[in-house]
């Protein structure tokens, strides 16, 4: 077990302090949070509760309802919420060299997809920000992000973007990668591609905040450490993947870089949300405020 033992008793019990954690009902998300939602790690006076919500929902509701003490969001909605939230150091998805992918039926040059209606997850996704940043006038619709492939195949939309799970299983149905806008990012800055992380509710003041970052970090070295059995909890969030590309997914997404961005993963998320701004995609200046 990853931490101290649990409180017992009824005077201990009454001090128990709640934790709402709200995230993405996938697979990665799912290992990273596997020590603290089968309780292998555990804090003593706090109780986590989680909540399963895909993440353009969750970026909005951090906007305009923010009820979850801890958050999935994606960092191109961090800058609309970072007055109420703060972001925590670990938990983050970063691709190396990869992430979302504009796919289509037949092959495109990248002029003449900058051209097509593209179905997005979303547009407060982190995918939508980096193909804007691509293509400042491309054509956009949203769509939900598991029903993206579906629809570019039945010929509503020439293209889409795709982002989880979808990057891995694209070709199985016969579609083409137009463009992996990680490898794009790459290109233009010499950085990793942050995609995704944890805020934490101010309000929760600084031990809280401190104490709630830890015990992230902890189910996440868990995860790492026991990941046999971290994988077979995450693979009922799979969405169709078999294990040995669940466990890629997993890779891509949860490692070393997910305990804790560095000064690397910090400057890239930093240098996204300024290039957002400076190009007249976020009204916001961003200021990055980190809980370790």
């Amino acid at each position: 077990m990853s931490s101290t033992s649990a409180i017992t008793g009824t005077d201990a019990a009454s001090t128990v302090r709640e934790i709402s954690i709200a995230h993405s009902p996938d697979s990665d998300d799912a290992f990273m949070f596997y020590g603290l939602a089968t309780n292998k790690v555990r804090v003593p006076g706090y109780k986590f509760t989680h909540v399963l919500c895909d993440i353009e929902t969750l970026n909005q509701k951090a906007i305009d309802e923010p009820f979850y003490d801890v958050t999935a969001i994606s960092f191109h909605a961090y800058p609309y919420l970072q007055d109420t939230y703060a972001l925590m150091s670990c938990g983050g998805s970063v691709g190396e060299n990869y992430g979302p992918m504009i796919i289509a039926p037949h092959r495109y040059s990248y002029e003449e997809v900058k051209k097509l209606k593209i179905a997005v997850p979303g547009k407060l996704t982190t995918a939508y920000l980096t193909l804007k940043l691509f293509a400042p006038d491309i054509e956009t619709e949203v769509v939900p992000f598991d029903q993206i492939i579906p629809q570019v195949l039945a010929g509503k939309y020439q293209a889409g973007l795709i982002i989880h799970e979808g990057q891995l299983t694209y070709g199985v149905n016969g579609l083409n990668k137009i463009l992996d806008l990680g490898v794009w990012w790459r290109e233009q800055t010499g950085m990793p591609l942050p995609l995704g992380g944890n805020a934490i509710k101010r309000s929760l003041g600084p031990e809280a905040m401190r104490v709630t970052t830890k015990a992230l970090r902890d189910s996440i070295r868990h995860g790492l450490d026991h990941r046999e059995s971290a994988l077979t909890y995450a693979m009922q969030f799979a969405r169709d993947l078999d294990p040995s590309l669940a466990d890629k997914f997993v890779g891509m997404y949860v490692n070393e870089r997910t305990m804790d961005y560095g000064a690397e993963g910090r400057a890239a998320i930093a240098r996204l949300l300024a290039m957002g701004h400076e190009r007249g995609i976020i009204p916001q200046v961003a200021k990055l405020d980190f809980i370790d």
